[in-house]
């Protein structure tokens, strides 16, 4: 409005502040491109939450989930990654305050619940899964190779690193253990069942993405949704079908019990159900609820059910 007068100018700010405010959108929010809540917007919180999360979600918790969660609800997320099967029995141990434990293996939230394990786990959910895949760097010499033979034939090559994680601590390493001798029967290859025995090749989980990643790897067995948020290309295991499915449950004796149930909530959003379809968890339609439907919080039984 260059040309109006001093006046028109102020006149037609207030009206266009009037027209705003009644929307319930702040001007300086329609400035900046993004609308503020309205008065029906879910209240602002602040403090932490602590969420134990298998390592294969480490990178997409970092870049997408924590910073989403927080704008969300104002929540700050500290996240411990680590194999499934180890956090378990750090929580078992004591060793971590844990308000949310999100696992790649029903198993592990099994190893939680009932009295001899301490009742750390009374209920849990399973609401989504990822497939095993081979990754590698498109830079590596052997990519081309990846891209064009038997994923079971380049891998025992001679001179070729491929790594795999503990199958003692994380239930990613023992579904590559099982993949690796599915494969050596089905094809009739010793050398790949051999893999499953090399301890040389072995590392935790949260350091295989990086190894990769340095070069110190020819390729790595990693689940889809962390090769997706590390931005490496992978291939299918053909001729083996191995999956993880993701479970989510609210610790008990939790320290911070409702960011805790915030967090659940948020993750089974349908914004963050798509922000992790689009990183490779398929969704497994409404969560499959185990353990006590009592013992579930209030404010969650709705999206659990």
């Amino acid at each position: 409005m260059p040309d109006a007068p001093r006046a028109t100018r102020r006149c037609l700010l207030r009206l266009a502040g009037t027209a705003l405010a009644a929307s319930g959108v702040a001007a300086g929010s329609l400035l900046a491109g993004v609308a503020a809540p309205g008065a029906g917007a879910a209240k602002r919180h602040s403090g932490p939450v602590t969420v134990l999360t298998a390592g294969s979600l480490e990178t997409i918790m970092k870049t997408a989930v924590e910073p989403a969660f927080h704008r969300a609800t104002g929540y700050t997320v500290t996240d411990i990654s680590g194999g499934s099967t180890g956090l378990a029995q750090d929580i078992k141990g004591g060793v971590h305050q844990a308000d949310v434990f999100w696992s790649a293996s029903a198993t592990s939230d099994k190893a939680l619940m009932g009295a001899k394990n301490g009742s750390w786990v009374k209920w849990y959910i399973t609401f989504a899964s990822t497939s095993l895949v081979l990754g590698y760097e498109p830079a590596d010499k052997y990519a081309a190779a990846i891209k064009s033979q038997a994923w079971w034939k380049v891998i025992t090559t001679p001179g070729f690193l491929v790594g795999r994680t503990n199958p003692v601590t994380d239930p990613k390493g023992r579904l590559t253990v099982s993949a690796l001798r599915a494969a050596a029967k089905k094809d009739h290859a010793p050398a790949v069942g051999a893999i499953a025995t090399k301890q040389t090749a072995v590392f935790t989980e949260t350091s295989l993405v990086g190894r990769l990643q340095a070069g110190q790897l020819d390729a790595g067995f990693f689940y889809a949704v962390e090769a997706s948020a590390a931005h490496f290309p992978t291939v299918a295991l053909s001729g083996v079908s191995e999956r993880a499915y993701y479970t989510l449950t609210v610790v008990a004796k939790a320290p911070h019990p409702a960011a805790a149930d915030a967090f659940v909530s948020y993750i089974l959003s349908k914004g963050a159900r798509k922000l992790l379809s689009r990183h490779g968890l398929t969704e497994l339609g409404r969560p499959r609820l185990t353990g006590s439907t009592s013992a579930v919080p209030k404010g969650l039984k709705k999206a659990v059910h």
